[in-house]
């Protein structure tokens, strides 16, 4: 099932991102045509939310939207779909791999304002690779011609993680956006993201576009890292009840029951989703050594 695990040469001849190791992915299954993001973030800080809430305002400014979950928790899109849906490896197992038999009711389903939802799954723990699962997910949405006529596609991708799952929505993104909050631990999974961003640049049109704020009620470590390193918020989410209690009632905000504190937030995802669309500038972001962030956050 698994593809061996290659080393991927680049333009100049080096390794893809200074010495890594991953599955190869395959140039051709680039997805051409709609503008694509990929969410990143610290494991819990509310990715998911993030961008089924983004896909939704999306969807909102007419735009034709695809979610792909890329954590093998599968639960990316369950507040647009209001179920766990089969995942991508589920399906493919049941038809013994062979990706003829199956038909894009299969593995796509429809959630909130007609977002397209995806889960990608992932292998069984310690057996084999995120980005086969990913690959193979941009693959049959191709062959399936899921993509033609798609406007946005929002990958959410699994966090803390440093292999090929991480890495395989790096083939097709333009821009990557990390979810961040106000705290020491988040930023720096930011900052590690930032790196590991970078170090894919020699062979993909990737780059960062900024972070958002989320769950936080001020930004003062935010910004001040923003500032060291070149980074940019695009976008603010504070501390918000209804937020946390969308995901109980397995709905994204934009259902929940109006008040000024929800529309607030609403209009900051539509006015993010806004600007990602009409293009954010990629950003010349530094990492830290993990010894500068220490002492740049105030930590002894």
């Amino acid at each position: 099932m698994l593809d061996t695990l290659n080393t991927r040469p680049d333009k100049s001849g080096g390794l893809d991102g200074e010495g890594s190791t991953q599955v190869h992915m395959d140039p051709s299954l680039h997805i051409e045509g709609a503008k694509v993001f990929a969410v990143y973030g610290k494991g819990g800080i509310g990715k998911s939310t993030t961008s089924s809430n983004l896909s939704v305002a999306f969807s909102k400014l007419g735009k034709r939207v695809l979610q792909i979950g890329c954590d093998p928790k599968h639960d990316s899109t369950f507040t647009l779909t209001k179920s766990l849906i089969p995942t991508v490896i589920d399906v493919l197992e049941e038809v013994n791999f062979h990706t003829e038999e199956l038909r894009p009711e299969d593995f796509v389903f429809e959630g909130t304002n007609g977002v397209l939802c995806v889960e990608a799954g992932g292998p069984p723990a310690g057996t084999g690779c995120g980005g086969y699962v990913v690959g193979q997910t941009v693959k049959l949405l191709k062959e399936h011609h899921l993509l033609d006529d798609t406007d946005v596609v929002v990958f959410d991708v699994l966090g803390d993680v440093v292999c090929g799952g991480f890495a395989a929505p790096l083939q097709h993104a333009e821009r990557a956006v990390i979810v961040t909050a106000n705290d020491f631990d988040s930023i720096f999974a930011m900052n590690r993201i930032i790196a590991a961003i970078r170090a894919k640049t020699k062979n993909y049109a990737v780059r960062v576009g900024g972070c958002i704020a989320n769950r936080s009620r001020d930004t003062e470590q935010i910004d001040k890292f923003n500032a060291r390193t070149g980074m940019k918020t695009l976008a603010h989410v504070p501390e918000l009840d209804d937020l946390r209690r969308s995901r109980l009632k397995k709905c994204t905000l934009f259902e929940m029951e109006a008040s000024p504190e929800v529309e607030r937030v609403q209009q900051e995802y539509l006015q993010l989703a806004a600007t990602l669309y009409a293009g954010v500038d990629a950003l010349d972001a530094q990492s830290l050594k993990d010894r500068e962030l220490f002492d740049l956050l105030g930590y002894d």
